[in-house]
Order: C-alpha cells, then sequence, then structure tokens
C-alpha cells in the first residue's frame, strides 16, 4: 500500500517540481510579404525586418486573454519571444500585428497567426519552439508572378 502511495504521489508531484525550474519557452518565427499573393512562401517573398508581432493566449473554455508579449523581426525577419511560465490549460498563437512597408500591410487572413505549445505537460523537452511563417500581402502582384505560379503548378504534375 505504501509503494502504491509513495509512485501515486511521485506520479502527481514530480511533474510539477520539474516544470517548475524550467527556463522560459522561446518561440521563433519568420514575417514575410508575399509579393504574388499567392498565400505562401514564394520565391519572390521577402522576410520584412521590423515586422510586430504577439504571442498571445486565451483560456480554453472562456477564450479570455489570459497573457500577452510582443516583439519585432530582426533585420532578417525573424522574431525571437521569450515566453515564461507554463500555458497547460490555454490556446496560445502567433499573431502578427503590423508591417513597417507601406505596400505590404495586409495581413494574410489564411497566413496572419500560428498555434505556438507553450506547455511542458505534453512530454516536450526542448525551451525552443518554432512557429509557421506569417505573411503580409503585397497591394498588387509583382512583375513575374503569375508566371511563376504557373510553372510552379506544372511542376507538380
Amino acid at each position: 500500500m505504501a509503494t502504491k502511495l509513495f509512485l501515486l504521489l511521485a506520479v502527481c508531484v514530480l511533474p510539477l517540481l520539474v516544470n517548475a525550474s524550467r527556463e522560459p519557452f522561446r518561440i521563433v518565427g519568420k514575417v514575410y510579404c508575399d509579393a504574388c499573393r499567392a498565400g505562401f512562401e514564394t520565391s519572390k517573398c521577402s522576410y520584412i525586418p521590423g515586422a510586430r508581432v504577439e504571442i498571445k493566449c486565451y483560456d480554453s473554455i472562456t477564450l479570455i486573454l489570459k497573457y500577452s508579449i510582443g516583439a519585432a523581426t530582426d533585420s532578417t525577419g525573424t522574431y525571437s519571444i521569450l515566453v515564461e511560465d507554463d500555458h497547460q490549460d490555454q490556446i496560445c498563437y502567433a499573431t502578427l500585428v503590423s508591417s513597417p512597408i507601406p505596400s505590404c500591410r495586409n495581413a494574410d487572413p489564411r497566413r496572419n497567426k500560428a498555434t505556438v505549445i507553450l506547455t511542458r505537460s505534453n512530454g516536450a523537452i526542448s525551451n525552443l519552439h518554432h512557429a509557421n511563417a506569417m505573411g503580409f500581402l503585397q497591394d498588387k502582384a509583382a512583375v513575374g508572378c503569375q508566371e511563376m505560379l504557373v510553372k510552379l503548378l506544372q511542376n507538380d504534375e
């Protein structure tokens, strides 16, 4: 009986003690300007320095915002955000906020946020988590986009 009680205690308490000493999560991702308005990254895309991104976490039941932190992308269009604590019972996203490029300020509604997992209760051991790239749409498609997209479609056949 004592062995079972010890095992139950270890299973319940040990994960809390291990998680209490963990470093913050580092969420890394890229922000691009979709020059062809294709809805995905192409060779005509460019990465945006100075774009603003936020990590937002919502209560999984009430959907009330519980946590938010933001950052700007570096010269390569990459953001790196440190997130404190475990957000086990929350739904978290990296979301686009703004672009400094006047002709590329409309967030692509298909690529304006990326789900991020901010808990160790799922067995994650790394503090580094990569988010999917997110994009803004250029106001007008760049020269050569139609030809490039046709060529991409032909390569799929």
